[in-house]
């Protein structure tokens, strides 16, 4: 393998979890809910991934329990705000420290306990082209998964009926349900659709691209998915580029400490979350376009007439 077919592999697995928990959060976004617990419910997919896997010897049990964990913690939050009317931003930073918190407990056992990886997944005859084979057709369940996630996502959105309905609630969930759509159940169903995305970008991270658990391993991927959604206009296939322009900067600057270049390392580490601020900026000089794709009740609660 060439220095950069395996510069090339890093940058993917460095970006997968950044595009399966951004397409969650873009889904519960559309539907109108803005959840900022995706690092909470990321963290806790990635422990009990990993504590799963070690019990079963099964990577793919793994993978199911970051799912459910992920799609359960976020209930939480559905029942607070949906349910309770409680604030949308308060409850989303609390679920993130309570993930943290929880995550760092449960895993106290397993810290330093030798993980099992996920082996990737040959494509026969695509897999031996040259350059593009190993690159695209070896890989592991996860970036196939995400791959089909934005594909996925895109069709349900703009393609699907059901996808219209959601768009709907989220632009206007007074007039949505008017008209009888169920807002509720609706925004319930993303914010659980977000969390089993966010638990299962979670479970990457144990699996793949470290396969053991430290805690805090998240490293604030959660709050860069976050801001992927909004650099991506509210639309899955920018969420793609965006995923992997930011995984692109995170391996940058890993391979510029390795090379020695005369910056401080605190710098270069500060590199992707530097590239987040730059690309708010950015989108805030495009007001016109970004308040066009903006769900107009973003973040706003819903109280059904009694």
């Amino acid at each position: 393998m060439t220095m950069f077919e395996a510069i090339l592999l890093t940058i993917i697995t460095a970006s997968t979890p950044l595009v399966i928990a951004a397409m969650g959060e873009l889904v519960t976004e559309r539907s109108g809910v803005l959840n900022l617990g995706v690092e909470g419910m990321m963290i806790i997919g990635a422990v009990c991934a990993f504590i799963a896997t070690n019990m079963t010897g099964s990577p793919y049990v793994g993978v199911l329990a970051g799912i459910a964990t992920g799609a359960i913690f976020s209930l939480l939050f559905g029942f607070l705000t949906l349910t309770l009317v409680a604030n949308q931003v308060a409850t989303g930073l609390a679920l993130t420290i309570l993930g943290l918190g929880v995550s760092g407990m449960v895993g106290e056992s397993v810290v330093g306990v030798p993980g099992v990886k996920m082996q990737p997944i040959v494509i026969p005859l695509l897999s031996d082209i040259p350059v593009i084979g190993p690159i695209l057709f070896a890989q592991d369940l996860f970036f196939y998964l995400s791959i089909a996630l934005v594909a996925g996502v895109n069709w349900y959105l703009f393609k699907s009926r059901s996808g219209l309905k959601l768009r709907a609630i989220g632009d206007s969930h007074g007039s949505a349900h008017t008209l009888g759509l169920p807002v509720i159940r609706t925004r319930y169903l993303a914010v659980m659709f977000g969390g089993a995305c966010a638990g299962l970008a979670g479970a990457q991270l144990s699996l793949v691209y470290t396969p053991q658990w430290v805690e805090n391993m998240s490293a604030g991927r959660g709050w860069i998915a976050l801001a992927l959604v909004v650099f991506a206009a509210w639309r899955p296939w920018r969420v793609l580029a965006g995923g992997y322009l930011f995984g692109a900067v995170t391996i940058g600057q890993l391979h510029a400490q390795a090379l020695g270049i005369g910056l401080p390392s605190q710098f270069l580490s500060a590199l992707p979350y530097a590239a987040t601020i730059v690309v708010l900026i950015i989108i805030s000089h495009n007001r016109r376009t970004t308040l066009i794709n903006t769900p107009a009740c973003l973040g706003k609660p819903f109280v059904p007439d009694r």
